[in-house]
């Protein structure tokens, strides 16, 4: 898997490196390629209902940098450290507004009560992993995306995220205890 996972990545940074040269057919099959990751990684580290934008925002500053894309390392690895930075932007940007919440909890909770004593499972499934996920330290949050959800080796996630390889592995680790024990506290609700 590794080795297909390599092949791809040199693929991508090929396009990704035409593309710079001007070639918009290499231009659009990069898109293409990598937009899913890049979707979905900011749509983990923010909310799913943000991430068309984000997305947007990332190829924009992406086309605005591409010339200087010199594919030392893969493209791949070089979005999604744009990605990052413009989750980054927006968080901080957003920190400088009140945050409203328009939720009926109690009525949430009936339902999803109703639902498990059907044995209707699915997308409640999914919010609840999200759930999980959002209550994550953002910094664990962010390599446990990178590496278990978007498959990125150690390496490559300490690169995007800037920090050792070490740092991941630990953030890593500990995310996934938080994750056992957040399952833990809920199953003894």
């Amino acid at each position: 898997m590794a080795g297909a996972r390599n092949h791809d990545d040199e693929r991508v940074t090929e396009l990704a490196l035409a593309a710079a040269r001007g070639d918009r057919r290499a231009l659009e099959d990069w898109v293409r390629a990598t937009q899913a990751d890049v979707w979905r990684f900011v749509a983990h580290l923010a909310d799913v209902g943000a991430a068309d934008d984000l997305t947007q925002e990332t190829y924009l500053r992406a086309f605005g940098s591409l010339r200087r894309f010199a594919g030392r390392s893969s493209s791949r690895t070089w979005l999604l450290s744009i990605a990052r930075r413009v989750v980054v932007d927006r968080i901080r940007a957003a920190s400088a507004r009140p945050k409203l919440a328009d939720v009926d909890w109690e009525a949430t909770a009936e339902r999803r009560g109703a639902r498990q004593a059907e044995g209707v499972a699915g997308f409640e499934d999914l919010v609840e992993l999200r759930m999980l996920l959002d209550g994550l330290d953002p910094e664990r949050r962010e390599v446990l995306v990178l590496t278990q959800v978007l498959g990125l080796s150690y390496a490559e996630a300490a690169e995007i995220c800037g920090c050792p390889v070490g740092t991941v592995r630990s953030r890593v680790a500990r995310a996934r205890e938080d994750l056992l024990e957040a399952g833990r506290e809920r199953d003894s609700i």
